[in-house]
């Protein structure tokens, strides 16, 4: 049996997010952002049926910015990754870390209750996570 402290997500995920609609234009989801470090945008559900969504910058940048798209004349649904795959916030994060690898995933919503409670990355994980179980 392992001494090993078992370090849950919501220990190291970053609790502030922003929090987008699908028919905002980029121009106006990127003005709107208050939390660059999370380098991403989840996109609010339309209705309780429905399922987040998040745009990462790096999307931005590929499919706007390279593509020479004008900000102001792309919604963010046009970019958008829907469904997210979201993260229980009790989950151990090496298991966090191994979905994250299988699925190729760089960061996700952090959702409790069907509530986006934050997001987590590989970032978060391995500085905030390794460094507690010293």
């Amino acid at each position: 049996m392992s001494d090993r402290k078992v370090i849950r997500v919501r220990e190291v995920m970053k609790p502030k997010v922003d929090i987008v609609q699908g028919m905002m234009t980029v121009k106006d989801a990127l003005a709107t952002m208050k939390h660059i470090e999370t380098k991403a945008l989840i996109v609010d559900k339309r209705h309780d049926d429905d399922e987040y969504g998040i745009v990462m910058l790096s999307d931005i940048a590929k499919l706007v910015l390279a593509t020479d798209r004008a900000p102001g004349r792309v919604n963010v649904y046009e970019v958008m990754s829907k469904p997210v795959i979201c993260i229980d916030p009790d989950m151990d994060i090496r298991y966090c870390a191994r979905l994250f690898d299988k699925f190729g995933l760089s960061r996700a919503p952090v959702v409790e209750n069907r509530k986006v409670v934050g997001i987590v990355s590989f970032t978060d994980m391995v500085l905030n996570g390794m460094v507690q179980n010293d």
